[in-house]
């Protein structure tokens, strides 16, 4: 692995370290109906980008793309998001939280079809310790069932990890796609749920400032900054160490929710922060074995 790789899985490990703020920021904003706070905070998160376009006016020329790229990334971020939403609905939360969650589990598969990939044992042990310490957190150490049968929200459920990962592995097929491109699948998104939102939801608006600064920090690094990372990560980092680290999301969003007084402590933490970094540093077993050795792998 050569040292850009490994700097590019470090930049989609960053989006990782945003997304474990979802939570924290999305209890923070208050009772906004969820396609509302998509809609606001997906805006947010494409303005990131067009913003960006006004130091670098050449960039908007990124957005002239295939409507292969434009299929592959709105599915990723729009159909993604909006029918997770749908299953959080028609489900229990933490029923769906876990059938969703096998996204990272799915990437590190999937990858291995991707030219110059290999799958190994360590991956797959790797992955299975950082799934097993999602579910941990999850349920806080209980039972892992269907309690009322199969729902639609279940099956969607799987429908959004299949969506995710299938995003995040086929984005690798796009590497030349500029990164500015994600600003226009964020833009749609917000478009998509804003709908969603007139249709389906009353409209609630933030009551106070911190709510207001919640959902601006929610829509600029979570769902702004973090997708521009993730990106970048997918197509030119690790994306089987990827895969394994995403499992440290769900243990580091309760943690930030601890830490700011959103819950009290459970055995689970500490239980899903021994395996989930077990599991990475499992699957990560080539790059740091030849980081102490000093080796530039090849490819």
């Amino acid at each position: 692995m050569a040292m850009t790789r490994i700097v590019s899985t470090l930049i989609g490990f960053v989006a990782i370290l945003t997304w474990s703020f979802l939570a924290l920021l999305s209890t923070a904003a208050g009772p906004i109906p969820p396609f509302q706070l998509a809609a606001m905070t997906f805006f947010l998160g494409g303005l990131v980008g067009v913003v960006s376009w006004i130091f670098r006016p050449h960039a908007i020329r990124s957005l002239r793309q295939p409507w292969q790229v434009w299929a592959l990334g709105v599915a990723g971020l729009c159909i993604y998001h909006c029918a997770y939403f749908f299953a959080i609905q028609s489900a229990p939360p933490v029923e769906v939280s876990l059938i969703a969650y096998l996204w990272p589990l799915l990437i590190v598969v999937f990858a291995a079809f991707l030219p110059g990939e290999t799958l190994k044992a360590h991956h797959i042990i790797g992955v299975l310790l950082g799934l097993a310490g999602a579910v941990a957190i999850i349920t806080k150490g209980g039972n892992v069932g269907l309690a009322g049968g199969i729902m639609p929200g279940h099956v969607i459920a799987l429908f959004c990890a299949f969506v995710w990962s299938g995003y995040s592995v086929l984005s690798r097929r796009f590497g030349k796609t500029p990164v500015d491109v994600v600003a226009g699948y964020c833009l749609i998104t917000s478009a998509v749920a804003l709908l969603l939102h007139l249709g389906l939801e009353r409209t609630v608006w933030p009551a106070s400032t911190t709510q207001w600064a919640a959902i601006a920090t929610l829509g600029t690094i979570p769902l702004g900054a973090g997708f521009y990372a993730w990106d970048w990560g997918c197509k030119h980092g690790d994306i089987m160490i990827l895969g394994a680290l995403s499992y440290a999301a769900p243990l580091l969003s309760v943690i930030a929710l601890l830490a700011f007084g959103f819950g009290a402590y459970h055995w689970s933490v500490g239980l899903a922060c021994a395996l989930i970094v077990l599991g990475a540093l499992t699957a990560a077993k080539d790059m740091l074995g030849r980081k102490r050795k000093g080796v530039a792998p090849a490819g």
